[in-house]
């Protein structure tokens, strides 16, 4: 196990838990106190996403066995980050809603004989626009982080075939090595049997010329 991933995942486990506890206090809370907790907590999603980018790195960085498994604790983090940012839209929407629905209030308590019920629509338009607005926001930040994960996973595949290159460079380096060795043995041998002809010939032509002349001196007698 990496201990840098640990190290990540213990942070993220940490933050997971605090975000929780603040949905749940946000949720009783309204007004400037509830809005000061949503942006706490938008804050927090954004360094638990950083801390997620950061593990699926380290751990796309390890060996299969390894990555296997921690890439199969990842997605359950994912799920967890993707529940709790469901959960701040959840407790963002109903703060605009009931912004709105107090802003409406207060302008029928103050002007309850001049408002119409276009004006009302309106209103209501204008918090729908702006709840869409934020979804939309949202949804292409979301897009933005997955095309970055998508970034980052390429990079680790491309560096693997580039470790696997150089691997199979080095592998035919060392064959031609062995190549020349092999090369300089069969010279080597090519010329120690041309040395052996020579004197195995010349042997030859030593024992011929000693029989002649034996056979000389006996037919000479």
């Amino acid at each position: 196990m990496s201990e840098v991933f640990e190290g990540y995942e213990r942070q993220y486990c940490e933050l997971s838990a605090a975000l929780s506890k603040k949905c749940t206090s946000a949720s009783l809370l309204d007004g400037e106190q509830k809005k000061q907790k949503l942006s706490e907590m938008r804050v927090g999603l954004e360094e638990a996403e950083s801390l997620i980018r950061k593990m699926d790195l380290e751990a796309r960085s390890l060996q299969p066995n390894v990555k296997a498994v921690l890439l199969a604790k990842l997605r359950e983090y994912k799920s967890d980050l993707n529940n709790l940012k469901s959960e701040v839209k959840r407790i963002s929407s109903a703060n605009l809603n009931q912004a709105a629905r107090d802003e409406l209030l207060e302008s029928g308590m103050a002007n309850a004989a001049t408002v119409s019920a276009d004006q009302k629509a309106r209103l209501l338009m204008s918090t729908e626009r702006l709840n869409k607005t934020g979804d939309r926001v949202r949804d292409s930040r979301r897009t933005m982080l997955e095309t970055e994960e998508l970034g980052v996973s390429i990079l680790q595949d491309l560096n693997q075939q580039r470790q696997s290159l150089l691997h199979a460079h080095g592998t035919l380096h060392g064959v031609d090595d062995n190549i020349s060795k092999s090369k300089k043995i069969m010279t080597n041998m090519s010329r120690r049997m041309s040395r052996n002809k020579w004197i195995i010939s010349s042997i030859v032509a030593v024992l011929v010329l000693t029989i002649i002349l034996i056979l000389y001196f006996k037919l000479k007698n």
